[in-house]
């Protein structure tokens, strides 16, 4: 195993050395053996019991270097100058023998570091199949995504609103470089460990910066494309983060934390589901403005070193045509469109109009569009239907052309909130068939999957999820 820890060797300022706490009784529930392979850990494969003391924190991974990261943040606008690992610690950094990246493995839910403030450094065992089985489908979705290797059951107790089965799970990451990291040494005006950060960053992430005329520029403007596609991907599969604070903002233009996120069932422009979003800061409809907000702080801390209020202006004023142009090619494939031309672009707009109206299913409705390609019975979308099929016949390979780019832009699957609170109220009655066949439909979500159709279906009303968590 090619392992090491390239941040520890950075300044002790940008981490704290911690020992993870063992598991009373650690059991393996997942292991991503797919992804295991890509970051050359097939040895650990064979021994399950062996992978379970190790991915919750009770052995350390041979090789690694266990530490927590520092850094602070923007919580809902408001400023934190010190959050940092309160409960995960970067384990290890696997060099891929398949893309000779770098990779970070970290545990999240396993214990106490420097950074846990009034937390127990512990995770219940709900957020942590929730955010293996959303990872993993916003993977296979072709969503930039932090992914999940393996998730435990600590065997312990946590409490929380009442006493959860305790869990760990292990993120693999490009790296969990963040907003909130840069913001960290620019609170405290610490101009070389910044210069250091932005070094570390370029190189790993964005190396062709490196060379550029003016790197900190180059980088910035590559971590706003960066953003402006992982929103745009978002969007277009009708999923809300949140909890876009500037310390789950990566710079690498992952998605970055699955705690109080959902897909939409039915669709509207304003919705939220996180239990602490208050006001819709975080609605659906306003995650390109707030990823843009959380450039501009990155965009504070890179001028303590280089460049000015108008340069940085004129890089971060890129991000709304960028994310929309993305957006718009995005949506104009799920209606079958190959190029996001502006008559396509007002059928989308039209069509979100209309499911908005009628408060009808976001995934499913496209599905449900895709099969009148080759239907003769009356129109399930009155006019609009109409419209939309004159269009497609109109422009060359016509319905057949449009059905092959609506069948692999529109999935079948997602991880619908109520079928992710089945799974995780069944795995804490020691049940995981539904976590299980979750993952099994998730790992192809545009596919067919006889007999398990009904996870295809959205909530019935008594089924329905109005609000998500966070696990800390």
């Amino acid at each position: 195993m090619n392992l090491s820890n390239s941040y520890s060797e950075l300044p002790g300022n940008f981490y704290a050395h911690v020992q993870t706490a063992p598991a009373p009784k650690p059991h393996l529930l997942a292991w991503n053996e797919d992804l295991a392979r890509h970051l050359d850990l097939d040895e650990l494969t064979q021994d399950r019991a062996h992978l379970a003391r190790i991915f919750s924190g009770s052995e350390p991974l041979p090789g690694g270097v266990t530490i927590a990261i520092a850094y602070a943040g923007h919580q809902f606008g408001n400023f934190v100058p010190q959050l940092g690992d309160g409960r995960a610690a970067l384990i290890a950094e696997a060099i891929s023998p398949v893309d000779g990246r770098a990779y970070d493995i970290q545990l999240k839910g396993s214990g106490l570091t420097p950074f846990s403030r009034n937390g127990d450094g512990k995770s219940p065992l709900g957020p942590v199949i929730r955010e293996y089985l959303v990872s993993e489908a916003m993977y296979r979705l072709g969503v930039p995504t932090t992914r999940s290797l393996a998730a435990v059951a600590s065997g312990g107790r946590v409490m929380r609103d009442r006493v959860h089965p305790g869990g760990v799970l292990t993120r693999v990451a490009a790296s969990h470089l963040r907003v909130g990291t840069f913001e960290y040494f620019a609170a405290r005006n610490d101009r070389d460990a910044l210069q250091s950060l932005a070094d570390y960053a370029m190189a790993r992430h964005y190396p062709e910066a490196v060379a550029a005329e003016r790197p900190l520029l180059a980088f910035f403007s590559a971590v706003v494309a960066a953003q402006a596609r992982l929103v745009a991907h978002w969007m277009a599969l009708g999923f809300i983060h949140g909890v876009m604070n500037t310390d789950n903002t990566a710079i690498s233009g992952e998605t970055l934390d699955y705690g109080p996120c959902a897909f939409m069932d039915e669709f509207h422009i304003d919705k939220v589901f996180s239990s602490i979003d208050h006001r819709g800061r975080y609605a659906y409809g306003r995650q390109a403005h707030m990823a843009q907000w959380n450039l501009a702080r990155l965009a504070e801390c890179l001028m303590l070193l280089d460049g000015t209020v108008d340069e940085y202006e004129a890089l971060l004023s890129a991000f709304q045509g960028d994310f929309e142009a993305r957006y718009a090619a995005l949506m104009c494939r799920k209606l079958g469109f190959p190029e996001p031309i502006e008559e396509h672009q007002e059928l989308v707009t039209a069509w979100l109009q209309r499911l908005q109206n009628e408060q009808l299913d976001y995934t499913q409705s496209f599905r449900q569009l895709a099969s009148r390609l080759d239907a003769n019975d009356p129109p399930l979308f009155d006019d609009f239907e109409a419209r939309w099929l004159q269009q497609i016949d109109r422009q060359p390979g016509g319905r057949e052309q449009a059905a092959r780019i609506m069948a692999t832009s529109n999935p079948r699957f997602i991880p619908r909130n109520h079928q992710v609170e089945r799974a995780i109220q069944a795995a804490y009655e020691d049940d995981l068939s539904i976590f299980n066949e979750l993952q099994q439909v998730l790992s192809a979500p545009f596919q067919e999957h006889p007999g398990l159709e009904h996870y295809a279906l959205p909530p019935e009303k008594h089924e329905r999820v109005l609000a998500t968590f966070c696990g800390t």
